[in-house]
């Protein structure tokens, strides 16, 4: 089973900035896109932030130019660095990971989830 562990989030003051961590463990074959996504209070969830096997990377447009999302695939680990943060980013953070794993095949696996706070 594959499973994800967040860290980095926390309370930060609007101009501030946060780097979210996302590592991937168990019997993984391979890692092919990993994604950050959001949902805050009474909204749907929405997606942040992707990156393919090869590194491309794709940003929403409301977090262009701010957010940059990287990965280590040494680590099977991703990353958000979030700048210039505003009380609108302020959202339950989550990773998502698709990949093989060498027992189970195909896995979707999502993070449990870490709290970003954007006040003053």
């Amino acid at each position: 089973q594959v499973q994800l562990v967040e860290s980095g989030g926390g309370l930060v003051q609007p101009g501030g900035s946060l780097r979210l961590s996302c590592a991937a463990s168990g019997r993984i074959f391979s890692i092919s896109v990993m994604d950050w996504y959001r949902q805050a209070p009474g909204k749907q969830r929405e997606l942040v932030a992707t990156i393919t096997s090869g590194g491309s990377t794709n940003t929403a447009d409301s977090v262009k130019g701010r957010f940059t999302i990287s990965r280590d695939n040494a680590k099977n680990t991703v990353y958000l660095q979030m700048n210039s943060l505003k009380p609108e980013d302020t959202a339950i953070y989550y990773c998502h990971v698709v990949g093989r794993s060498s027992v189970t095949g195909a896995f979707n696996a999502w993070g449990q989830g870490t709290l970003v706070t954007v006040s003053s």
